[in-house]
């Protein structure tokens, strides 16, 4: 028997799921990888840095401003990459954006234990968190022809 949440209505809980915005930071061919420092369950694996969208507020503004927090860089936010990925048992959906620094910028770990600029033929020499994994199906072809 299927069941579904009710709102204070008596209506059907029809919530669109919390949107998590990622960024592929492409440089010269390769795009950073950040090894996550926290929650203890995923330290160390390997993510694109990004965050959740605020009410309000626009998924390329999200981006923007995750990667001031998160980097410390400025970004030009370019095209989606891959599909959108069901998270958190459909909660939340990852959507991935290209990017490019601006203005010189060079990223810091502020709240990644490590940074990484991987190239088409180094993506699997980290382990991805398993949103990002069809994400980085994706971003092969785009490294490999840049």
């Amino acid at each position: 028997m299927r069941t579904e949440r009710v709102s204070g209505y008596g209506q059907p809980d029809r919530r669109e799921p919390k949107v998590v915005v990622g960024a592929a930071i492409i440089a010269d061919g390769r795009v950073l990888a950040c090894a996550r420092s926290a929650p203890p369950e995923v330290a160390g694996r390997w993510e694109f840095p990004g965050g959740k969208v605020e009410p309000g507020e626009s998924e390329t503004a999200a981006l923007v401003r995750e990667c001031v927090e998160e980097l410390a860089v400025r970004v030009k936010i370019g095209d989606r990459v891959g599909r959108d990925v069901r998270m958190a048992h459909g909660r939340s959906v990852l959507k991935v954006y290209t990017a490019r620094l601006l203005h010189g910028d060079q990223p810091k770990a502020l709240e990644h234990s490590e940074l990484r600029w991987l190239t088409a033929s180094e993506l699997d020499s980290v382990a991805w968190l398993p949103a990002d994994a069809p994400i980085v199906a994706a971003l092969r072809p785009l490294l490999a022809a840049g």
